[in-house]
This record gives structure tokens, sequence and C-alpha cells, in this order.
């Protein structure tokens, strides 16, 4: 019920459509692609790492996702370039996306933080710069605070230097989607370009997708496969009621079901349903087998049926990422298992 009456109050704000220009755009640069690459918990060493994200730009992926707080930019960065080069591809033939941490939300950090990204990823601009988390704690705060309509201003103005060509968001409940809608409204700022989130079949939050295509809002899917992540899957497996609720995801029957009669792999099953909803899904694997079959997802067909029957998954749903406690905020207020 509290999403729906968010998702109600958000739409009510008003029907317009994003139209998010920067100043000084890279002309050549491409669209958000369906499928990119992941590089949370990408860091089982900074080699596998770099090979990894060449890898998969040699094997067709035009996105790369990464962060500040991943704690492996310089690998990634390397690896972004290893991958261009054996893949014959210039840098505008591809979409990057990082993420502005927490301890860069003050307005005068904001281009600080972009500036120590730009340089770790060896790249003169992003595709896409987020706001990780819509709370901030700098070097000289005890306690995380809701500072992100100061923040969001501050990279408005990154639009003009040149340095990215969308700013977006992650991780925002409806109230503060909803706060930023009103101040695009008075001409304060734009409309966030692309906002990412927690989705997968156990928390399809389909309403909340519906409201940001509403408002020409893209949406990114993150932790597609679910529980498969090792950050989640071990929590799975210890909690006997979300074991429950949520056995890992490419073990479920459903899936693994819809897989054999389709001639596709589990994983491929469930990236094809989050691409299906008008998402962009982003999975991360060290292994080369896993990362060609992850791009597979895009031949991957499926029938209303199988859609129907993943969608039931999330009839209870389960949330996965949630550092509300340790943050000591509330994070995620109005959506499904905040």
């Amino acid at each position: 019920m509290l999403v729906q009456i968010a998702f109600i109050a958000l739409v009510g704000v008003a029907q317009c459509r994003n139209k998010q220009q920067p100043i000084v755009l890279h002309p050549e640069g491409i669209e958000q692609p369906p499928i990119g690459f992941g590089t949370w918990n990408l860091k089982e060493s900074p080699d596998n790492t770099t090979n990894a994200v060449a890898f998969a730009i040699e094997k067709g992926y035009k996105q790369i996702d990464c962060a500040a707080a991943y704690g492996n930019k310089e690998a990634v960065g390397r690896g972004i370039h290893k991958g261009l080069k054996k893949a014959g591809l210039r840098r505008e033939d591809i979409w990057v996306t990082s993420k502005l941490w927490n301890d860069h939300h003050a307005p005068d950090r904001v281009e600080a933080g972009l500036n120590q990204t730009l340089k770790d990823l060896n790249l003169d601009y992003l595709d896409l710069y987020l706001m990780h988390w819509p709370v901030g704690k700098g070097s000289d705060d005890k306690n995380y605070r809701y500072d992100y309509v100061e923040s969001w201003r501050a990279m408005t103005e990154l639009l003009k230097t040149g340095k990215v060509r969308r700013i977006g968001i992650c991780n925002f409940s409806p109230a503060q989607l909803k706060e930023l809608v009103k101040h695009s409204l008075k001409g304060d700022s734009p409309l966030p370009a692309v906002h990412q989130m927690e989705l997968h079949p156990y928390l399809p939050q389909a309403k909340w997708i519906y409201a940001h295509k509403a408002h020409g809002i893209a949406v990114t899917a993150y932790s597609p496969l679910g529980n498969m992540n090792p950050t989640y899957g071990d929590r799975s497996r210890r909690l006997v009621t979300t074991q429950s609720k949520a056995p890992l995801l490419l073990e479920n029957k459903v899936i693994k079901t819809i897989a054999k009669e389709r001639g596709c792999t589990p994983a491929q099953v469930v990236l094809a349903w989050g691409a299906s909803r008008g998402t962009s899904v982003i999975p991360k694997s060290k292994h080369e087998t896993h990362i060609e079959e992850n791009l597979g997802a895009i031949g991957c067909q499926l029938g209303t049926e199988d859609l129907a029957g993943i969608d039931a998954l999330g009839e209870e749903p389960v949330r996965f990422n949630n550092p509300s406690d340790g943050w000591g905020v509330h994070l995620f207020d109005g959506l499904d298992d905040a």
C-alpha cells in the first residue's frame, strides 16, 4: 500500500518528460545499451578485474558500470582501454557509468569526486554519473545525513564541463525522487536521466518502474541476478525465512523450468526478463564463460506465460541490499521490503 500511495503522489506531481541535455555533449556517444557489465565486488585481484572488463568489451558488451566505492577503478580503467584496443573500438563506442560516493556530497566536493574518478579510470568523460545514495557523510560528520538536493544541484553543474554526458541517481525513495521532480518543475535543475536500483524477480517493483517511465527517467537494474551475488548468497543461506521466500535465484524451479523449455540458461532467462521490462541490466562475473553467457541473454526469447511466471516470484518481495541499520538512516521509504 505504501508504494502505491507514493507512486500515485509522484506521478501526480507532473506528467513531464525528461529533457536533460548537457551543455557540452560528446556528440558521438551511444545510448545506454540494454545489457551492461557490472563491476561491484569484482576485485579478486587487479589483474582479474582488468582482464574481465577487457574480455567483456571484446565479446560485445558496450556498457561498463563502475563506482568510486567499489575500490577497483584503476583496474577497471585498464580493462576498458585494453578491451577497446582488442575490440578495435573508440571510447565513444561504449557507455561508461560511475558514481559519486557519500563522502563527496558536499557541493564543493562533487566535481573533485568526478575528477578523481576520471583520473582513476584514465578517461576524459563519463556517459553517466550517478549519485550513489541519497545520503552523505563527510570526513567531519558523525552521522549520515539526507543532503541529496544540494548534491544534485552541484551535479547539474557538471553538465557544463563536458566531463559527463548525463547525470542520475541510485537508491532513491519515491519521496526523494518527488523532491527532485519538484525542483525540475521550478527550473532549478533537470530530472535524473537514469535511476539505478536493485531489481530482480524477487524484487520486481513494477509500479516504481512505471513511475519513472511517466517522467522519461530510464531505469537500470543492479543485482539483476538477485541473491546470486556472493554478498547476498551467504546471507540467504543463513536465514531460514529468507531462504524459504527466496532460494538462490538461478536454482529456483520456475527459472530452471523456463530455461529448459526455452533453450537458455537460468541466468539468461532472468536477464531477458529484466530487459523485457525496459530496464538496462548490469550483471557481473569474473568468469569468462559466465560473461559470455550473460550477454547471450539478448537472444533468449520468453513468452507471455514465462514472464507472468517470473513476475509471480516477487509476490513477497525480498530486498537484499539495504544498509539502513548500519548507516543509521531509513532508506527506501515507501518501497517494497524497505
